[in-house]
């Protein structure tokens, strides 16, 4: 009886645990003013690629190499504020922005 009552114990406040970690990051923290710049950057590059392509500068082979390497940048962003209380630092924003600026010149091609 007691393992079982433990058993539960334990899934409970893992799922409380689980549930708090994917609620912690606050709006605060997603419009934190070196995480905006670095996600307003991604935005652009995306806009451009989408222009690129339409204009026919670019196939869309090329459009989803530099899509997928501003999504693992994003998921960088992510990763890095998650370690920072939501927030990232400026070392963070530097490696990010030198990432973002390969994508920006591969995009100029």
């Amino acid at each position: 009886m007691f393992r079982n009552s433990a058993a539960y114990l334990l899934a409970a406040l893992f799922a409380t645990c689980v549930a708090s970690g994917a609620m912690a990051e606050t709006q605060f923290q997603k419009d934190h003013p070196r995480r905006a710049e670095v996600n307003h950057r991604l935005n652009n590059q995306d806009r451009r690629i989408h222009r690129e392509v339409k204009e026919g500068e670019m196939t869309h082979k090329q459009a989803a190499a530099l899509h997928r390497d501003d999504r693992r940048i994003r998921g960088e962003e992510r990763r890095m504020a998650s370690r920072d209380h939501g927030h990232i630092t400026k070392r963070d924003q530097h490696v990010l922005n030198h990432q973002e600026n390969g994508v920006s010149k591969a995009i100029g091609k």
